[in-house]
């Protein structure tokens, strides 16, 4: 007789499965709360323990690990030895589990002793024997193939083709669940074998070039798309790195009302107000020119007055953490601006990851500190110039390196980054800021190797320096400072960003 077993934690679906099955003529095995599910139907099941004639022991942490399951299902239909070994017994043809909730019992904060009765012992080897087994064995681990499964069955035309798809999704499924067991069980992040693990959710028109094929994977945190989609045409892989950098620069400002706009990866407009439409006035007069097709992340509420201005330009994106219904309704008549709601808060990534070759980096999160704040030289910044020293700070940490930023009143004037020369940087900070260099101040994400730097500072007429130190010429660029009267603040950490 075909049979199936059917062990399942997420039961979506399985009612009408299981009931297919029958009628297809398939006897269904089944164990513990599935079976107990299934009977209430009416639907003639047969218990594990029954058919094995050895009872579910230890609380149920033993129930299919028996002979005559796996026997059933590892059995080679082609191999006369395994079929000789195996002649008192049914072979098992369509194995259907998923696994205990294991990371959901852990993000729910449960004991200790709950989270590790969540460890999935005997589900996990019937998936992976029945997977091993693909060309004799169905096995199925996501409801979403279910449909697809019983039309094949019904119509004979079930294909090698797609067992090995399911078996490849199977041995995907299982290598996640341990992924984040080994992970929760580990003291050390860094582990010698490290798995990252992720869902598809979405396939993109194209990478950051047509010729390029992209997708949108999703772990278990949300990130980085951990909002709701609410118009616009389709997100591109642009887009989306380009929200991610956005969020990286709201991050050190979550207690403020902050809107960036972002180009290319980079934040060609930034500032922090009293009220959100300040705020994004401000950042948008950072830099209107490159502003154009860029992307906007808001930290609040986006209001009537806010969205009429946003109406003003082209974006290609809008993301904040809300909408009214009447800014939603302005920004709708856009119809290709894509607008999403979603949280603007820091996600619980403690690393982050580049590919070289064919293997990569991983490294824990920069991260901001403002403890060891060191004022070096002889004239101090007062309070105002020590607001926008500390915005520049935080504003310089997620620019590319070398990366020099000038700000004034909470608005970011001008940036130079990604350059091969520092004072190159400073050079194209200050053609961006134009006249509005003067009385501004600098913060550079690495240490002045020389005092040119400095120099070019007080010709541009920026008023405060702030910078980690750790150059051998840190004295010559002190003295420097001192010499122009300009107040320089050492850090004592850089912020590269390659």
């Amino acid at each position: 007789m075909r049979r199936a077993l059917i062990s399942v934690y997420n039961k979506n679906g399985i009612e009408e499965f299981a009931k297919e099955l029958n009628k297809l003529g398939y006897g269904l095995l089944s164990t513990g709360g599935t079976a107990k599910y299934l009977k209430s139907f009416d639907f003639p099941v047969i218990e594990v323990s029954e058919y094995t004639h050895f009872p579910e022991i230890l609380g149920g942490r033993v129930k299919t690990l028996h002979p005559i399951i796996f026997g059933g299902i590892l059995a080679q239909r082609d191999n006369p030895n395994h079929i000789q070994q195996i002649k008192n017994l049914d072979t098992i043809d369509i194995v259907v589990v998923n696994l205990y909730p294991f990371l959901e019992t852990l993000n729910r904060g449960a004991s200790i002793e709950e989270i590790i009765e969540m460890i999935d012992v005997g589900g996990v080897a019937l998936i992976r024997a029945a997977a091993k087994n693909y060309k004799d064995v169905i096995v199925l681990v996501d409801p979403n193939d279910y449909k697809k499964t019983l039309e094949l069955l019904r119509n004979n035309t079930m294909t090698l083709e797609y067992k090995k798809y399911l078996a490849a999704k199977a041995f995907q499924h299982t290598a996640a669940y341990d992924s984040h067991i080994a992970a929760y069980l580990s003291e050390d992040l860094f582990q010698e074998q490290f798995t990252l693990t992720g869902k598809r959710i979405q396939s993109l028109r194209y990478g950051e070039n047509p010729h390029q094929k992209a997708f949108l994977y999703k772990t278990e945190d949300g990130y980085p798309l951990d909002a709701e989609f609410l118009s616009g045409k389709e997100l591109s892989y642009n887009n989306i790195v380009d929200i991610d950098a956005a969020l990286r620069f709201l991050y050190d400002f979550i207690d403020e009302k902050a809107v960036v706009i972002i180009k290319h990866n980079q934040a060609c407009g930034f500032a922090v107000a009293d009220d959100l439409l300040t705020a994004y006035i401000k950042a948008y007069e950072s830099d209107k020119e490159s502003a154009f097709g860029g992307i906007v992340a808001i930290n609040g509420i986006v209001d009537e007055s806010l969205a009429r201005e946003l109406y003003k330009n082209f974006y290609e994106v809008i993301y904040a953490n809300d909408f009214s219904e009447k800014a939603l309704e302005i920004l709708q008549e856009k119809r290709n601006l894509r607008i999403l709601k979603g949280s603007t808060k820091r996600t619980n990534w403690s690393f982050n990851i580049k590919q070289v070759g064919a293997g990569f980096l991983l490294q824990t999160e920069d991260s901001l500190k403002l403890d060891n704040l060191d004022v070096v030289t002889d004239v101090k910044p007062d309070e105002k110039d020590m607001r926008d020293l500390i915005f520049a700070w935080k504003l310089c940490k997620n620019f590319k390196s070398n990366a020099i930023v000038l700000v004034k009143d909470g608005q970011l004037v001008g940036a130079g980054a990604g350059q091969t020369s520092r004072v190159m940087s400073v050079r194209i900070a200050k053609m961006r800021a134009q006249d509005r260099s003067v009385g501004s101040c600098l913060a550079s994400d690495g240490f002045f190797p020389f005092k040119d730097s400095v120099t070019l500072a007080g010709e541009y007429g920026i008023k405060a320096i702030i910078q980690p130190g750790g150059s051998r010429r840190d004295q010559e660029v002190i003295e420097e400072a001192n010499r122009l009267g300009i107040p320089m603040i050492f850090t004592h950490r850089r912020h590269f960003y390659h």
